[in-house]
């Protein structure tokens, strides 16, 4: 049985995590538009007004959040782009490595050094294990940030009014665990992941996999994908030699309980088509243009 120590609810604090939260949600607004209508081209006025902000707002707006024009961000979502994320997606595998850092050297990723939990303490459902949670703003909406006493174990995003039902669904995992809201103790963590200028190889950040075998290879071969690209789910099932296997690929994809950091978004259709996302589609397209701005458009 779940068990709960809870304390006040803060999804927000006032201020510049508040302003983190408008921004995406005008952001949000803005994808849903261009998602639908980028092949007409529309104009910075029709995207503005689709997030109810100024076409001079818009602009400051996407600069000061991805580092794009809005009109780069609207070039970032197209398909094409898609494709060319995925050009060579099998050897950016094969040449990743196996150290289990995403990598020395690149200048924009979120350097990760991880360890899985024992398969018993997973069939276990979490029993004896003590998760502290926190809500915190992000790029991508109020985000919820899961630690244990070894590192990060959950990352979930909510938009609003969602909150309690993303908290839910990441307690559903591991319905032993001992859950306590302690936002002071994830803060820092929050902090280390949504913010670049602390992404540093030579303190990478600690991540924790809580998963069946299979879905910890796949959740593994995600860390190896460089920012900037994207592999195919077949791709993922080759490099962890079951080549049949892209659907269950996809299935542990969706499972993935630390979004962004083991970054599923970055795993795409083999035409290069987005398919599903289990924190919604609009915010894979948010993550990869969001990127985009971070390594400068191909």
């Amino acid at each position: 049985m779940m068990s709960f120590a809870i304390h006040d609810h803060r999804l927000a604090k006032p201020g510049p995590q508040s302003a983190a939260l408008r921004d995406y949600d005008s952001v949000r607004r803005a994808i849903a538009f261009i998602s639908e209508h980028w092949r007409s081209q529309p104009t910075i006025e029709a995207m503005a007004d689709a997030a109810g902000v100024t076409p001079d707002e818009l602009h400051h707006l996407f600069r000061r959040w991805a580092g794009l024009t809005p009109k780069a961000f609207m070039q970032a979502l197209t398909l094409d782009h898609a494709k060319n994320l995925l050009r060579d997606s099998a050897s950016i595998l094969d040449a990743a490595l196996d150290s289990g850092l995403s990598g020395p050297g690149r200048l924009h990723d979120l350097f990760v050094t991880h360890e899985a939990m024992s398969p018993g303490e997973w069939k276990n459902g979490g029993a004896g294990l003590m998760l502290r949670y926190g809500f915190h703003p992000s790029p991508f909406g109020t985000a919820i940030v899961m630690t244990t006493a070894r590192g990060l174990a959950g990352l979930a995003f909510a938009d609003p009014g969602e909150e309690q039902a993303a908290l839910a669904d990441m307690q559903s995992r591991w319905p032993k665990a001992t859950y306590v809201e302690d936002y002071l103790s994830t803060a820092p963590v929050a902090q280390r992941i949504f913010d670049p200028k602390l992404w540093r190889a030579d303190q990478p950040l600690r991540v924790v996999l809580i998963g069946t075998d299979f879905e910890v290879r796949v959740w593994e071969t995600l860390l190896k994908i460089p920012m900037g690209r994207a592999v195919s789910y077949s791709d993922i099932a080759c490099k962890i030699k079951a080549p049949t296997a892209s659907r269950a690929v996809g299935a542990a994809v969706g499972k993935n309980p630390v979004s962004f950091v083991v970054p599923c978004h970055r795993a795409l259709g083999k035409d290069g088509k987005l398919t599903g996302y289990h924190w919604g589609v609009t915010r894979k397209q948010a993550m990869l243009g969001w990127e985009a701005g971070k390594v400068g458009m191909q």
